[in-house]
């Protein structure tokens, strides 16, 4: 994402979700507990729309995305994006189906980490921006179920098809995106899904906790790891190892890599710049 900028002007309120800003941590919160956190068009395209800003911004290192109330998301709303979409044409329906892949995009494609904070239900569209997420940490509570084949609509909806059987193997993928059964935390954790399980009700504040830890260091590395762990997905070995042996290249010239050794010489943590 580049972070150069045109025109517009810097976004001071989206109306479909909460954002906060601390210390280079970035809190994004999905606010319509009332329906649990259930995906409408506006949320899907500010959740589009913020990501590369933020990315432009340059000062958030990392990025929390959580639910508010029971549940992190149930989904695209049945009333307001189902019923609606029965009424599109076919171009309607095309543009819909390319926003909802460009947020997914826009999660993978940021230069920082996101930690998605898993409590509830995680289902349909909620599962895969969880999917999408760097990490995943969860509570007990936690439920994952990609329900898109229980709606009579392909399993391989937004990049699920693609992400999850690089998460969790095709053998779990194919169960999951087919018969679209919930999987609960503890599954959850043993084929993969879950980066990290807490005591009940703490996702939270140990998404905050990782975020911060993350934040608090080589962005520059961080921001490269994560560009490389997406492009290598389908890349040969031949052409991988030499995208690593280009990005370490520019690294070894950078202020935090020069800083490292600093430090280490003179025997005191390393002051990250980032750059």
């Amino acid at each position: 994402m580049s972070p150069f900028t045109g025109s517009a002007s810097r976004t001071e309120e989206w109306r479909h979700l909460r954002l906060t800003l601390d210390a280079g941590v970035a809190t994004v919160t999905l606010a319509r507990p009332d329906k649990l956190n259930a995906l409408t068009f506006g949320a899907y395209a500010d959740l589009r729309d913020l990501l590369p800003e933020l990315a432009r911004d340059g000062s958030v290192r990392a990025l929390v995305l959580g639910g508010e109330g029971r549940g992190f998301c149930s989904g695209g709303d049945v009333d307001d994006i189902i019923g609606a979409t029965l009424a599109m044409d076919t171009g309607q329906l095309l543009d819909f189906n390319r926003m909802t892949g460009q947020t997914v995009r826009a999660l993978r494609e940021c230069p920082f980490p996101v930690v998605a904070a898993v409590h509830g239900v995680a289902a349909g569209a909620g599962a895969v921006l969880a999917l999408a997420a760097d990490f995943r940490v969860a509570d007990p509570t936690a439920r994952f179920a990609f329900l898109f084949t229980r709606v009579g609509l392909s399993g391989g909806d937004m990049g699920a098809a693609y992400l999850l059987p690089r998460v969790v193997g095709l053998g779990h993928a194919t169960r999951l995106l087919m018969l679209g059964e919930p999987v609960r935390a503890a599954e959850a954790e043993r084929i993969g899904l879950i980066s990290q399980l807490t005591e009940d009700g703490q996702a939270g504040g140990a998404a905050q906790a990782l975020a911060r830890r993350l934040a608090e260091g080589p962005a520059l590395a961080h921001a490269q790891t994560k560009a490389l762990l997406t492009a290598e997905l389908d890349m040969p070995l031949a052409a991988a190892v030499e995208l690593d042996a280009a990005t370490q290249a520019l690294l070894m010239n950078s202020a935090d890599y020069a800083e490292f050794h600093a430090a280490f010489t003179e025997k005191r943590p390393p002051k990250w710049q980032g750059r």
